[in-house]
């Protein structure tokens, strides 16, 4: 028996690159799969793939079931319509994973609104969308796990992606919101920052061969777990990979006070900033170095 055996998964963007290898994975597990993928190109253009269907032989190849759906998870009723095919092809939905995404790389100085809306349409409002119309049937059952897709670059910042990183760091604010909304009835909401070689990250290696710890499918079983009945106890969190290690993020918290009775001048304010705030000051951006050699 897999860990979601019987139990019915939305994965949106699932045609290619992480999102597939999260159908896949959720498939082996004993999942029914809805594989929704609207087949456009990276910035969002359409194209005359199908990939969706794609998966959905792969998994079928596999002795799995799964459906495809070419709704749009950045319209609010086709994105019902992603959570309609779920309960039309195996009655209900149990699992969302809120994967689906394009990307516009721009500096702020050259972006224009269309790249924003654009990307914000995909990640922040799509992952709204489906939540929206998953969450109520999941209330009804009693039971629910909704899993969302983020980004370090949402949580640390990257340059050239104002639009990405912003859409990114909303969907761990709503993450937090849903968690304490929903988890009184059985419904947990995590959030996942994953990482790997993929059509968004291909410019990354210059057509060098990636390294395995850049494989995609690295990222899977953590989401599969996340979708389990085993993961009733983590709700709100953060998660994340870097090579082979599965990572928790801390949520932004107070990490230093400057106190004074009855308040602060400017001038007050400029005198004793450095030495008291000034000394926690953080990097921004995505770290040199990240962990290597942990195991475990």
């Amino acid at each position: 028996m897999g860990l979601l055996e019987e139990r019915v998964a939305v994965v949106t963007g699932a045609g290619r690159g992480i999102g597939r290898d999260i159908a896949l994975c959720l498939a082996s597990e004993g999942a029914r799969v809805v594989v929704n993928d609207v087949g456009v190109s990276l910035s969002g253009e359409a194209g005359g793939e199908d990939p969706a269907a794609a998966v959905c032989e792969e998994i079928a190849a596999g002795g799995g079931r799964a459906v495809p759906d070419h709704h749009s998870v950045s319209d609010f009723t086709e994105a019902g319509q992603i959570v309609a095919t779920a309960v039309e092809a195996f009655g209900r939905i149990d699992i969302l994973v809120n994967n689906a995404g394009i990307v516009r790389d721009r500096t702020l100085v050259k972006m224009d609104e269309a790249d924003y809306d654009a990307v914000i349409a995909v990640h922040q409002k799509g992952t709204f969308n489906t939540a929206r119309h998953a969450a109520p049937l999941m209330k009804d059952a009693g039971y629910g796990r909704i899993i969302n897709i983020t980004s370090s670059a949402g949580l640390r910042g990257n340059f050239g992606q104002t639009n990405y990183g912003a859409a990114k760091a909303a969907i761990m604010g709503m993450t937090f919101v849903w968690a304490l909304e929903l988890g009184r009835y059985g419904i947990t909401v995590n959030a996942v920052a994953p990482a790997g070689f993929t059509r968004m990250t291909e410019g990354l290696y210059q057509g060098a061969e990636p390294p395995p710890d850049q494989d995609p499918a690295l990222n899977a079983p953590l989401v599969a777990f996340l979708a389990s009945e085993g993961a009733s106890y983590v709700n709100g969190q953060v998660l994340g990979r870097t090579g082979f290690a599965y990572t928790m993020f801390q949520t932004p918290r107070q990490v230093a006070a400057m106190w004074r009775e009855g308040g602060w001048t400017p001038g007050q304010v400029a005198d004793h900033f450095h030495d008291v705030l000034g000394q926690h000051i953080q990097p921004v951006g995505m770290p040199s170095h990240p962990l290597l050699g942990k195991k475990g």
